[in-house]
């Protein structure tokens, strides 16, 4: 499980996976959440700007991320 450390109290679902190099740009982040793509603790989350904290946990194409502080 790959970490992404938070240099604040979040951040938001389609930074988190461009930070992650999950996706290559901003518009590719918007577009995998648009389409279901990814999960949030376990559930699909169609919010770009979803707020994720420390302990969240994004799944997205079988990796998984842990939002770390």
């Amino acid at each position: 499980m790959e970490k992404i450390y938070l240099r604040d109290e979040y951040i938001k679902l389609g930074q988190a996976l461009k930070l992650a190099g999950l996706t290559g740009s901003g518009l590719e982040s918007k577009e995998v959440i648009l389409d279901g793509l990814v999960k949030v603790n376990g559930e699909v989350d169609t919010r770009r700007g979803r707020k994720v904290y420390e302990g969240d946990v994004i799944e997205f194409e079988g990796e998984q991320i842990l939002v770390c502080r």
